[in-house]
């Protein structure tokens, strides 16, 4: 946008607001103005009640976070090969384990797919299984043994029992 229209635009509406309202420049795409906005939005949210206690970070399961951590995975690692099509399912947590152990299963939806996932030799898998194994111990603080599976369910987003059973399906 040219300077001119920025200056134009910002004064129309800057005339909106109210005089006692922080105002500030910012880009996210340029990065530039961004500790200032941080900033600016927690001097103003108000406090709020504890919903949890201190020590708790999220209501969420670990084994469910270990899973979005692997899908995490797929997704940034595979996101040209394959699409949003893969789901995650953890069949085994050994918590008493140390390491602790954790087994998954990375549901795809094309046999083409599996092969992407696997790579060659196993080694995209094992790219996978690496990358999401760091997340879960630096959130865990502890060693994990993770063992990764891959299996084909086709067209499972559009079998509501899958839905279900991979816990995408909510009841109203």
């Amino acid at each position: 946008m040219p300077p001119a229209l920025v200056l134009e635009r910002t004064i129309a509406y800057r005339e909106l607001v109210p005089e006692d309202v922080a105002w500030l420049f910012f880009s996210a795409e340029r990065k530039t103005g961004l500790p200032e906005l941080y900033q600016l939005i927690l001097d103003n949210l108000p406090a709020g009640p504890r919903y949890y206690p201190e020590e708790q970070i999220t209501e969420t399961f670990v084994r469910d976070i270990a899973a979005e951590f692997i899908r995490e995975q797929v997704l940034l690692q595979l996101r040209d090969e394959i699409p949003h099509g893969s789901a995650v399912i953890i069949t085994q947590f050994k918590e008493e384990d140390e390491p602790l152990r954790i087994e998954a299963t990375i549901y795809v939806e094309k046999p083409s797919h599996k092969q992407i996932v696997i790579g060659a030799g196993g080694q995209q898998l094992k790219s996978i299984g690496r990358a999401a194994r760091k997340q879960i111990e630096g959130l865990l603080e502890k060693h994990v043994f993770l063992n990764l599976w891959v299996k084909v369910a086709p067209k499972w987003r559009q079998n509501e029992a899958q839905l279900k059973s991979f816990g995408y399906w909510q009841e109203e």
